[in-house]
C-alpha cells in the first residue's frame, strides 16, 4: 500500500476528486487504483486569502508500488503495510471471570478486548446507563439537583460522554488506530478515521457507548450499572475478590483474581479506599484553570478571515500554549467550537466546569480551558494531597457562585484589570446552571491566575482578538486529569497487589479519550496473555 501525503485540494473537494488528484501525482491511471481511502485531512488556513485542504491517502494498486514511490521524497510518498489489530492468544489459566471497575473509555475498551478473547468480563459502573444518566444530568442543570453517583463525571461512557468527544492524542501507540476503527464501527462519524482534529460530539457519543455495551454483552460479558466498587478482598498481597455496593445500599462479594481499575479521574472516594487498602499511590502533576468563551463568529473571523462564514469550512478551533523561560506555562485544552460550558460537579458543595459540543458544533460560542500545570509537592506530602487541593478550589468556587451550583464568572478585561465583574456584555455565558459575575481570582490559586494573566498577550499575538474584553472566564476547570498515580509495574499490575491493573486517567496513565482507551486495551492484553503471576507469600 502507498501512503501519499501533501495532496492539496480546494475547499469542497469530493473524495473522488482527491482520488483523481492522487492518481495524477503518482502518474498512474485512476483505474489502476484497486483500493483508495483517506488517511488524513486538514485545513491550511495560514494565508486567509488562500485556504485549502491537505490530504494524505492510502492507495493500493497491482502496479510496482516501490517503483512508483521511488521518485518521491520519503516524507511525500512511501510503501507501508495496512494496519490490522491482532488480538493476543488467550493464555489465561484462571477460570474466574475478570472484573472491570468503571465504564469510561479505559473500561469500555478493556471490557471489549476481554470479551473478544472469550473471557466474559464483569463490568461494574457506579453511575447509570447513558440514557438515565443524561436525564439526571439535565435535571441537575435545570434544577440544581445533583446525583453524586450519576452525573457528568460518573456513568456509562465516563466524563468524555459530556464533552466534545475529542479524539486528538499525543501518543503514538498503533492501538490508537484500533480505537478509531471501533468507534466508527459502533456509530461514530466515519471522518474520525482521517480528520486531523477528529471528534464525535456528545450527541453521537451516547449512541456509540450504547452500541459498544451491547457488543460486550453479546460476547458474553456483563455490565452492571449503579454498582460501585466499594472494597477489595486481598490475601497475602493478591486479589481474591471485590466488594460491590448497589444503589439500595446492599453489598455483596464477587470472587475475582483479575481487576482492571478504570475508575476515572473523579472517583475520590475510591482513591481513598485504595489508599487505605495499602496500594502504592503517589502525587501526580495536574492542571487547574478556567474556561474562556468567545463567540464562534469571533473565532471564525480570526482563523478564516474573509471566508469566516463559508459553508465549506467547519467551526474554527485553535490550540495555543505559552512557555516562558521562567515560571509556569499556560495551555489551551479541550477546545469546543460551537459548544457550551457545562457544570460538571460530582460532589455536593463543589463547583466544577467543563466544555461540551455536539457533532454539528453549531452553538453561539466557542470555549476552551485555560490550564496551568501544578507540580508536586502540594499542600502536604500525603499521596492524596493534590485531590484535596482540587476539592478546596471547587468549594471556594461553589461559595463564590452563591452556593447553588451557579458558576463564578468574569469578563476577561475585568480579570486583567484585577476588578470583579458586575455584568456580561457581547459574549453570553453558556453554563446551564447559570453564572454569577464575580472575581474568579478568589477561587483559584494565585500562581494560576497570575500565569493566565501573564500569557494572554502572547495568546492574542498568536490568535488575533483572543484578548477580547468581553470574553467570559468561567471557573474552575479542575478535573482535566487525575491528581494521583496508582503505581503499577511493567506488567501493568499494582506494585503491592497482584491481580489489580490500574488503568486510564484515574490511575494516572492517560490524558484523554484515546489514550485512556489504549491503556485499557493494554491492561486487558496483560490479563489475556497472563504475563505475570508473582508467587503468593
Amino acid at each position: 500500500m502507498i501512503r501519499l501525503n501533501e495532496i492539496k485540494m480546494p475547499l469542497g473537494s469530493s473524495d473522488d476528486e482527491v482520488k483523481e488528484a492522487a492518481a495524477k501525482l503518482l502518474n498512474i491511471k485512476t483505474d489502476d487504483i484497486k483500493d483508495f481511502s483517506l488517511a488524513r485531512r486538514s485545513i491550511d488556513s495560514r494565508k486567509k486569502d488562500n485556504i485549502f485542504l491537505v490530504y494524505s491517502a492510502n492507495i493500493e494498486t497491482d502496479l510496482n508500488e516501490e517503483k512508483i514511490v521511488s521518485r518521491f521524497l520519503p516524507q511525500k510518498a512511501f510503501v507501508t503495510e495496512k494496519y490490522e489489530y491482532v488480538l493476543p492468544e488467550n493464555e489465561r489459566k484462571s477460570l474466574l471471570r475478570p472484573v472491570v471497575a468503571g465504564f469510561g473509555p479505559a473500561g469500555m475498551f478493556a471490557a471489549l478486548t476481554l470479551a473478544k478473547a472469550g473471557l466474559k468480563p464483569i463490568v461494574l459502573e457506579r453511575g447509570d446507563d447513558v440514557d438515565e444518566r443524561t436525564r439526571k444530568v439535565g435535571e441537575f442543570w435545570r434544577e440544581r439537583k445533583l446525583d453524586t453517583e450519576s452525573n457528568v463525571q460518573f456513568g456509562e461512557g465516563g466524563a468524555g460522554t459530556f464533552s466534545d468527544g475529542k479524539l486528538t492524542t499525543g501518543i503514538k501507540d498503533p492501538r490508537c488506530r484500533e480505537v478509531f476503527i471501533q468507534f466508527a464501527k459502533f456509530g461514530a462519524p466515519g471522518e474520525i478515521l482521517y480528520s486531523a482534529t477528529p471528534h464525535i460530539g456528545t450527541d453521537k457519543l451516547k449512541t456509540v457507548v450504547k452500541n459498544l455495551r451491547k457488543e460486550i454483552i453479546r460476547l458474553g460479558g456483563e455490565v452492571h450499572f449503579c454498582t460501585k466498587l466499594s472494597g477489595l478482598i486481598i490475601v497475602n498481597g493478591a486479589l481474591h475478590g471485590v466488594t460491590v455496593t448497589k444503589k439500595d445500599g446492599k453489598t455483596f462479594d464477587i470472587e475475582a483474581d483479575a481487576l482492571i481499575l478504570s475508575i476515572g479521574h473523579s472517583s475520590r472516594d475510591t482513591f481513598e479506599m485504595l489508599y487505605k487498602s495499602g496500594f502504592e499511590i503517589t502525587q501526580k502533576p495536574f492542571s487547574v484553570g478556567t474556561r474562556i468563551e468567545h463567540t464562534q463568529e469571533h473565532i471564525n473571523k480570526a482563523q478564516y478571515g474573509k471566508l469566516w462564514n463559508s459553508p465549506l469550512l467547519p467551526a474554527a478551533d485553535y490550540k495555543l500554549s505559552c512557555h516562558p523561560p521562567h515560571g509556569r506555562g499556560l495551555y489551551t485544552f479541550c477546545m469546543c467550537p460551537g459548544g457550551t460550558v457545562v457544570a460538571a460537579s460530582s460532589e455536593e458543595g463543589g463547583m466544577v466546569v467543563n466544555g461540551m459540543s455536539e457533532y454539528a458544533r453549531d452553538k453561539e460560542n466557542a470555549n476552551c480551558a485555560l490550564l496551568v500545570g501544578i507540580e508536586p509537592p502540594f499542600q502536604s506530602d500525603h499521596p492524596l494531597s493534590g485531590m484535596y487541593l482540587q476539592r478546596d478550589i471547587e468549594r471556594k468556587a461553589f461559595t463564590l457562585g452563591g452556593g447553588d451550583y451557579t458558576a463564578p464568572a468574569q469578563l476577561l478585561g475585568d480579570f486583567l484589570k484585577g476588578k470583579p465583574s458586575t455584568a456580561f456584555k457581547s459574549v453570553h455565558p453558556s453554563c446551564p446552571t447559570g453564572v454569577a459575575p464575580s472575581d474568579i481570582r478568589l477561587a483559584l490559586p494565585k500562581k494560576v491566575t497570575d500565569t493566565i494573566a501573564g500569557a494572554i498577550d502572547d495568546f492574542d499575538k498568536k490568535l488575533s482578538g483572543f484578548k477580547l474584553y468581553d470574553a467570559v472566564l468561567t471557573a474552575p476547570e479542575s478535573r482535566s486529569s487525575s491528581p494521583i498515580r496508582i503505581v503499577r509495574d511493567e506488567f501493568f499490575q499494582a506494585t503491592r497487589v497482584q491481580g489489580v491493573y490500574p488503568s486510564g486517567e484515574g490511575a494516572g496513565y492517560a490524558g484523554g479519550i484515546v489514550s485512556a482507551a489504549v491503556d485499557g486495551i493494554k491492561c486487558a492484553e496483560a490479563i489475556i496473555k497472563d504475563v505475570k503471576w508473582r508467587p503468593v507469600l
